[in-house]
Parts: C-alpha cells; sequence; structure tokens
C-alpha cells in the first residue's frame, strides 16, 4: 500500500512540488538551526493589499505540503523592510504636512501620522500583524529596524563591507550611468538628520568596520556598518538577510526574476545558498493592464471580501499561480463557484486526488464538512429574479428548494446568501437592460409558459431543462444558444444566466410563470428596461 507521504511525493500539486524540492534542498546541505525558514517581505510604506495575501497564502500553501514530506520544524518568517527610507507622503493619510518634514528617514524614525504608534512604521507594521492574523496565518513578524539596530545582521555586514568591491562589481551592470558614479551598497543613516544617505563612500576601514562619506557640509563623516548605522540598498539587503537568517524557502513575483537573480550571486559572495524560490505572476485590471499600488488600478482585498469569503480568494491565489490573471469583480462569482466545486468533491476523492484538489490546500488538510446545495451563481439569479433585498427572501426560496436546510445547519450557505445579495446590488442590478420580445420568441415563450404549468410540484431539474430545450426546438431556434440568450435578456435583463432547469426547480414553476408572462405583456421597447424592472419588483 502506498504511504500518504509518498502520494504527496509524487503529487503534481505545485505545493507539493515546491515542498520537494525544498526537501531535496535540505537533503543536499546542512541545516544547523535546527528548522526550515520560509519568508515574506513586505514594504510598510503602504497598507497591506492583495499582493500581500496572496505571497503569504501561497507561502503557507507550500509550508503546510513540506510539513507532510518532512518532520522537520518550519517556521514563517514576514519580514518588514521599515528601515527603509520614506520616499514620498503617501495620499491616503492624515497629516501630510508633518509626514513631509520627515522624507527620507526611516520609517520607524517618521512619525506616526495616525497619532497611535511610536512611529510610522510601527503603524504600518501592526496594521500588517492585524491583517496577518485576521485571515489566521501562522507567522512570526520580524522588523528589519530591530534586527540592524540589535546587531543580528552585524556579522554578515562586516562580511558586505570585506567583499565591498565584489559586490559593487555585480550590481553596477544593472545601474543607470548617474547612479553608477555614487553607487555604494551601504546607505548611512545621517548623524544630524537621522535620514538614510544615498552618498558615495570615500573610505572603507574594514578593520574598524566603518565607512566614511561627506556630509552637506563637506566635512567627512566615519560611521560603523554594525549596530543601525548604516543599512544597506535593497539587493544587497535582500542577498544579506538570506544569509544572515539563513532563508531557506522565499517567493517573488515577476518583476523580481533579474533582483532575484542579482541577489542570488550576492549571497553566493557572502558564502551563503539563495533560498529555494518560486515566481508567480503579477495581476491585472480589468484592461488586462498590470495592478498598480501607485495607480489603484485592479482590485483591493477589502473589496473582494465584501462580495466574497477569503476561501474563494485564497483559491484564487492557489489557481496557476505562474499565469497572469485579472484580478477584478468579474472573476469573484466564478471562484466562489470553484471553491463550492471543489469543496463538493472533496469527500468522496481518493487521497491523491486529494492532495490535487485546491481545498486541501486552502484548508490545510482539513475543509469544512458542509455540502452546500446551491451555486453562488445561481443565487445570483434568483436575486435577481425576486430583487431581493435581504437574507430572508432568499432562504425562502432555498427553504422551498432543499430540505433540512436552513442557516444554522448551513453557516457557508448562509454567508453566500449575503455576499450573493451584495455582488447583486453592486454588479448586477446597475447593468440589468431588459429588452421585449419578438415574434418568434413571444410565441415560445408563451409555449414555455404552458408547459410549465403541466409539470407536478417536486419536478427536478433535469425534467424541466429537458422541457426548456424542447419548447426551444418546436419554435425554430436552430441555435439553442440564442434561445436561451433570449430567456437571459427577456426574463433577468443580462446577457448570460443559469441553468434554466436548475433556476425554475429553485425559484418554482408558479413563480416562473408568473415572470415569463410579465415578460409577453411588454408590448415595445418602451414598456422594456425600466418598466419591465419595476413590474418585476426589480426598480434600477
Amino acid at each position: 500500500m502506498v504511504s500518504d507521504r509518498h502520494l504527496a511525493l509524487d503529487s503534481k500539486a505545485w505545493p507539493f512540488v515546491e515542498a520537494g524540492r525544498l526537501l531535496d534542498r535540505l537533503e543536499a546541505r546542512p541545516n544547523p538551526k535546527g528548522y526550515v525558514l520560509f519568508e515574506t517581505g513586505y514594504g510598510p510604506s503602504g497598507l497591506p493589499h492583495i499582493g500581500t495575501f496572496g505571497e503569504v497564502a501561497r507561502t503557507t500553501m507550500v509550508r503546510n505540503a513540506f510539513s507532510l514530506l518532512s518532520e522537520a520544524p518550519s517556521r514563517l518568517f514576514a519580514f518588514s523592510d521599515d528601515m527603509d527610507g520614506l520616499r514620498k507622503v503617501p495620499d491616503n493619510i492624515p497629516n501630510q504636512k508633518m509626514v513631509a518634514e520627515h522624507l527620507g528617514k526611516p520609517l520607524t524614525s517618521v512619525p506616526d501620522p495616525f497619532g497611535t504608534h511610536e512611529s510610522f512604521g510601527h503603524h504600518n507594521n501592526a496594521r500588517l500583524q492585524a491583517f496577518l492574523d485576521d485571515f489566521r496565518f501562522d507567522y512570526e513578524f520580524v522588523s528589519a529596524t530591530e534586527c540592524y539596530r540589535s546587531g543580528r545582521f552585524d556579522e554578515i555586514l562586516i562580511r558586505v563591507l570585506e567583499h565591498f568591491d565584489e559586490i559593487v562589481d555585480v550590481v553596477l551592470p544593472a545601474l543607470g550611468p548617474e547612479r553608477r558614479a555614487t553607487y555604494s551598497p551601504f546607505l548611512p543613516l545621517c548623524l544630524d538628520t537621522g535620514r538614510v544617505l544615498q552618498v558615495p563612500i570615500e573610505h572603507r576601514d574594514g578593520d574598524a568596520g566603518t565607512v566614511a562619506y561627506r556630509n552637506e557640509k563637506g566635512r567627512l563623516v566615519e560611521v560603523p556598518v554594525t549596530g543601525g548605522h548604516c543599512k544597506l540598498q535593497w539587493r544587497v539587503d535582500w542577498a544579506m538577510r538570506w544569509v544572515a537568517l539563513d532563508v531557506d524557502y522565499e517567493m517573488s513575483g515577476k518583476d523580481l526574476i533579474d533582483s532575484v537573480k542579482l541577489s542570488s550571486r550576492i549571497c553566493r559572495i557572502l558564502d551563503g545558498a539563495p533560498p529555494e524560490g518560486f515566481t508567480y505572476e503579477l495581476f491585472l485590471d480589468e484592461n488586462a493592464e498590470k495592478i498598480s499600488k501607485s495607480r489603484g488600478n485592479g482590485l483591493a482585498i477589502k473589496e473582494w471580501l465584501h462580495y466574497a469569503a477569503p476561501e474563494s480568494l485564497s483559491l484564487y491565489m492557489y489557481q496557476s499561480p505562474r499565469k497572469a490573471k485579472r484580478l477584478y469583480f468579474d472573476v469573484i462569482p466564478r471562484a466562489v463557484d470553484d471553491y463550492l466545486d471543489q469543496l463538493r468533491k472533496f469527500p468522496d476523492q481518493t487521497q491523491e486526488e486529494r492532495y490535487a484538489n485546491p481545498v486541501f490546500h486552502i484548508h490545510n488538510g482539513r475543509p469544512p464538512g458542509e455540502t452546500v446545495p446551491i451555486t453562488f451563481a445561481m443565487l445570483l439569479n434568483l436575486a435577481s429574479a425576486c430583487n431581493a433585498g435581504d437574507k430572508s427572501v432568499l432562504w425562502g426560496f432555498i427553504g422551498n428548494y432543499a430540505e433540512d436546510v436552513s442557516p444554522e445547519t448551513h453557516p457557508i450557505l448562509d454567508s453566500l446568501v449575503g455576499f450573493a445579495l451584495a455582488y447583486y446590488e453592486g454588479f448586477v442590478k446597475p447593468t440589468k437592460r431588459y429588452r421585449p420580445p419578438n415574434d418568434q420568441e413571444r410565441t415560445a415563450l408563451e409555449d414555455l409558459a404552458t408547459s410549465l404549468t403541466a409539470f407536478p410540484d417536486g419536478t427536478g431539474p433535469e425534467a424541466i431543462q429537458y422541457e426548456v430545450y424542447e419548447v426551444g426546438k418546436r419554435h425554430g431556434f436552430e441555435n439553442l444558444r440564442d434561445w436561451f440568450g433570449a430567456l437571459y435578456e427577456i426574463l433577468f435583463g443580462q446577457s448570460q444566466g443559469p441553468r434554466m432547469g436548475s433556476f425554475i426547480a429553485l425559484y418554482g414553476i408558479d413563480e416562473t410563470v408568473a415572470l415569463v408572462r410579465r415578460a409577453l405583456a411588454v408590448k415595445d421597447l418602451s414598456e422594456s428596461g425600466d418598466g419591465m424592472a419595476a413590474e418585476q419588483g426589480q426598480v434600477k
């Protein structure tokens, strides 16, 4: 009998593939620290965003997969680059004039514009930790400022000084002419202003562990490279951190491929081994353009969570991480239903199949056992058909459709009902455009209403779906897509819609017949649109 571990090793699910590579790394090199270290990086000049969630969620999936392959303990560091100098004042903070007076200082030396923490860096670090805690990630927070000032990085900082010229030779080809002329791996903190300085280094003393630069007054100033008196340029900083912490695994976006290569070379110069890595693709907005924090395009995590549960976002992060994907509101319903579909399959799957199921990785092998009998798309169409304003309206239909189902017995479904109402109000209702039927469609709709009335209560979705097909065939719809498209546009005011048999079974035969007859009462375009919506209780 094949063990679960061997099934996991053979799994093609990408978290297990990554975990397998990490296992090979541990077998090939010593690990004196006694645990495997996963790391994610965070720039605290802004608030946590959907990319932050994605990187931590994906790294956690690999970490959980690794725990099935190895008994070695592991840790996850959420590392904050909070010693970076503040380059510009964010648009979304108070007291901007005050913050502007501290440009160039480390984020942990800039006063908190919100007035709640020791510094702006501490404020954003707290927001990061609250963000990660809300999603119940298992992590340890690590601050760059604390590492530099406490001496945790001192040994490797001295090593950077010893290999100064080699490191500069690696970095210079990646820089423009102006930066090359003044580049130094070390950025001293000005003794007078506290600002992080990008200045040429005029003198280095390896024995003393110091560098010297000229300040604004032209005076030569010598400072230690240790103890938080200097920080490193970011590519060198990344490599130094890998060595100092002995990082085993870290993901990064496609935009950092060249930086990963460069930092890996520096890491080896410092006698370290670059971590195993995974390059994920970046998200695109609704126009297929790269999402940018500064531009604010795309979808914020707060917005996603207003319309769907975090598990659906985790699924979206799991799916094809090396493929560029649109991250906009219209991907949410599909992501929710993909999650529900995988959750529905899980109990009946073999262990091998479960390892390939995304919900295994989303829930660390223990997905919830609730079976949701209705898709999110169907809930959206139900909300659209009955213009539901609160959950009780939808639950009235659900209770008639599925026995022994209630908000108390099915909390996932209950949350989906709430999300469906929010999504309907936000995106479906404002875009509804009804049209009246043409002569062919009118005749077919009359036939459909008559046919439906002949069905007894409790008729199943398949029998209803068959009859809807047959009505379309009887009335000359050679391409039945045209028939269903007409139903969606006439009855729902949408270009796309549900599987009609399932919808009618859920909505009710009598209610569907009434919906059809209201549509037949519309004579021309002047009576469609807002008038049709009002008749159906769907005022836009």
